[in-house]
């Protein structure tokens, strides 16, 4: 079967860039759209009957499917060209980058996402969380953001499925890409369904799941790639009025520090007002932990990640792998379940129970856990890292540094090797165009979503549409 374009992998930037060449398709050129996993509302546990959420106990219906891992979350959109991603530095402009994410906001505004889910960084408490702040050499940033929120975010991207469909989009759910190659001017993909298909233009959006099979494929094709970094560490749970301050000058904060230590990066990231904590299951058969926050339900804790930033070089580039190896020892010590652990234990370094988290006022909001030791499974320079962070980010939110305060292991961001791409997000291979996560370019909705946009520009060019 022959394509006029290819797009593998429908998260945020494969499905946004499919938006994108579906309103400049005029010449009615041959779009197909595939990803490995299903549609939005078919996300379901295949353990659970239709009518019951998803537990995110499948591997496939977390990290696969329509719409990606990140909008089948919270749905938190960051209105902001630098998070998520540096989208400013692609383009070269921050205006030109800003209207870009608007632009996206714009589109998840049409096909449902809450107009009263918007939030506008309260200023005047914001400069008083900066002052706090800088007294312990943190860095606290105003967001405007979109919440669009678990139960909601899977309508809106089936919104923008069946439109896209309707503009003659061509889609394949449960369609796996093994393999890429180049003949001439054209690419062949082989997958599990559609056998051998081809495309004059191909854009790879394969997410974070897939950034290894992407890794593979590039060093075949002869795409120029530069290390990544990786992001690991822990979820935080506690009383959501512990952190009030905070949210309530932005809704999901965003704190950034450098350890005194060892000059590491230490953020927080996708905080979770009201929210629950959740356990995945990846398809290599690791664990780890995320938060979700819906719009209708409430719990009475808040749940955030507290990620240090971890780069390596020569000789060891793989931070994917180096990632792996942490989640499958982590996996191991917690009886292929996430564990958990009080924050006045993991400093003291003795391992918790159940009685000792019962101890607790904060009531975990996820129990298919082990209580256990962090400590066992994460490198120490992170441990240290995390209870540096931790300590400091008290002075922000008092509290947070509490004994009943839990934590969640583990926690880990995948990021791929970047692809060094032009301001198309074209690669030194002509036609091949790359986008979102899994490629390096992004690590977040927002961002993931921009690339995909400009990735459709880029080929909308080469298809003579623009």
């Amino acid at each position: 079967m022959f394509f006029d374009t290819i797009i593998i992998g429908a998260g945020p930037a494969g499905l946004f860039a499919a938006y994108e060449l579906a309103n400049l398709n005029k010449n009615d050129v041959k779009i197909l759209l595939i990803d490995k996993g299903t549609r939005p509302l078919k996300r379901v546990c295949p353990l659970l009957s239709p009518k019951e959420k998803c537990t995110f106990c499948n591997p496939c219906h977390i990290t696969y499917g329509i719409g990606g891992a990140g909008t089948y979350s919270s749905g938190i959109i960051n209105l902001r060209p630098d998070i998520g991603g540096e989208l400013h530095e692609i383009m070269r402009s921050w205006d030109k980058a800003q209207e870009l994410i608007d632009y996206v906001d714009q589109i998840l505004v049409k096909f449902g996402a809450p107009k009263d889910r918007y939030f506008e960084p309260n200023m005047e408490k914001v400069k008083e969380i900066q002052r706090r702040a800088a007294k312990v050499g943190a860095e606290f940033i105003p967001i405007r953001q979109r919440h669009i929120g678990t139960d909601k975010t899977p309508i809106v991207i089936e919104n923008i499925l069946k439109y896209i469909e309707s503009k003659n989009v061509q889609v394949a759910e449960l369609t796996e890409a093994l393999e890429i190659e180049k003949k001439g001017s054209e690419f062949i993909i082989k997958t599990d369904k559609l056998g051998e298909i081809e495309t004059k233009t191909l854009l790879v959006a394969p997410g974070r799941a897939g950034a290894k099979w992407f890794l593979e494929q590039a060093k075949k094709l002869g795409v120029d790639m530069v290390p990544g970094p990786l992001d690991i560490g822990v979820r935080v749970e506690t009383e959501a009025f512990v952190m009030e301050d905070l949210t309530n000058a932005v809704w999901d904060p965003k704190v950034v520090m450098y350890t005194r230590k060892y000059d590491d990066k230490v953020r927080t990231f996708c905080v979770n007002p009201g929210g629950f904590v959740m356990k995945e299951v990846y398809d290599d058969g690791t664990i780890g932990v995320n938060g979700q926050t819906f719009a209708d339900r409430k719990s009475k804790n808040i749940n955030f990640a507290f990620l240090t930033t971890i780069k390596l070089s020569d000789p060891l580039e793989d931070t994917i792998e180096y990632g792996k190896s942490i989640a499958r020892l982590m996996t191991r010590l917690g009886g292929e379940k996430p564990i958990i652990q009080r924050l006045i234990d993991f400093e003291k370094g003795r391992r918790s129970t159940w009685d000792r988290i019962n101890r607790s006022t904060v009531k975990p909001t996820l129990r298919d856990v082990t209580p256990g030791d962090i400590s066992m499974g994460l490198p120490y320079r992170v441990v240290s890292n995390i209870i540096e962070g931790l300590e400091r980010l008290d002075n922000l939110a008092p509290g947070i540094y509490s004994s009943n305060t839990l934590l969640y292991a583990p926690e880990i961001k995948y990021y791929s090797m970047k692809a060094v791409v032009d301001s198309n997000m074209e690669t030194v291979v002509d036609n091949l165009f790359v986008a979102g996560d899994g490629v390096g370019l992004s690590r977040g909705i927002n961002v993931a979503a921009a690339t995909g946009i400009l990735a459709a520009r880029g080929i909308a060019i080469k298809l003579g549409l623009l």
